[in-house]
């Protein structure tokens, strides 16, 4: 890498390392130190392909991807989960909405980590279903399935989450 690709890089991840933090931590499900992990595992296979690479961040958020679906397909990595608060913007309700963010996360972490990423990927990041089911290697129909199941077992898990969407919708 020339030293105009290094900078190149160095203020992408200047740019984006916060939005891929946040996404690392709603895949890992909030767990700070793997979620850092992932991070920069997609930072160090973007740098050796960076010239190659024509869209940086979806290549970096695709290997995030990959990289976490790899760690649950082991299962070996179920251990303690640290949770630390992720980065997030300034909201209007800073308190209603760190309530909700709490219940969230907690909601978030009873699930498997394949219903996790599938509710990430399919909600958080928009992608639509076949893009999911190409990214954790699966048919849409278990997407469809999995993030149906997802849903509910949140609902029976947090009710205090539908209500509050009822409320501001």
């Amino acid at each position: 890498m020339d030293a105009a690709d290094e900078q190149r890089f160095r203020e992408f991840v200047d740019a984006r390392s916060p939005a891929l933090m946040r996404l690392g931590f709603l895949l890992t499900g909030g767990d700070q130190h793997a979620a850092e992990d992932l991070v920069q595992t997609a930072l160090a296979k973007l740098a050796a392909r960076w010239r190659r690479v024509a869209a940086p961040e979806a290549y970096a958020r695709q290997i995030m991807y990959r990289q976490q679906v790899s760690w649950w397909r082991t299962s070996a990595r179920r251990g303690e989960v640290v949770r630390e608060s992720p980065p997030e913007r300034e909201e209007r309700d800073a308190h209603h909405q760190s309530e909700l963010r709490l219940v969230l996360r907690s909601a978030l972490a009873r699930l498997t980590a394949r219903q996790r990423a599938v509710l990430v990927l399919r909600y958080f990041e928009d992608l639509p279903e076949q893009e999911v089911a190409r990214a954790l290697g699966c048919s849409v129909g278990t997407v469809r399935s999995t993030a149906h199941r997802s849903l509910a077992r949140l609902r029976e898990i947090a009710p205090e989450l539908a209500l509050d969407l009822e409320v501001t919708a």
